[in-house]
């Protein structure tokens, strides 16, 4: 299950680098910079200034973890990224994926992604 992670994580990631893509990302989910540095909790300016590209490769690592795993679940990107932003969480009073990760609750959502995948909630 590794290897099928690690090839839909690497969908994110900066030509010929192992940084994580904010672009990629705000393209996926349909968001301005404005709106995917408040959802990471940084700066907008820190989004494109290469002095931030660590900081931002780790605000973006538990977003680019849920929508690789609701992506090999899902069976595509788009599909995933529907889900992220518009599909309520059972047990968290109708709050998405979108609305968790921006109180910073990502680790709650994957917690769900695996207890789904390992057939739990299914």
């Amino acid at each position: 299950m590794a290897h099928a992670f690690e090839i839909s994580a690497a969908a994110f990631r900066e030509p010929q680098s192992a940084l994580l893509s904010a672009r990629r990302v705000s393209d996926l989910l349909g968001l301005t910079h404005a709106e995917l540095a408040k959802l990471i909790g940084v700066a907008r300016n820190t989004l494109t200034a290469k002095s931030g590209a660590r900081k931002v490769d780790m605000a973006l690592s538990p977003v680019v973890r849920i929508l690789a795993m609701a992506s090999e679940m899902a069976g595509d990107e788009n599909r995933a990224a529907i889900w992220f932003k518009h599909q309520p969480i059972p047990g968290w009073a109708g709050k998405t994926a979108y609305d968790l990760v921006g109180e910073g609750k990502a680790d709650k959502v994957l917690v769900y992604l695996e207890a789904v995948r390992s057939g739990v909630y299914a």
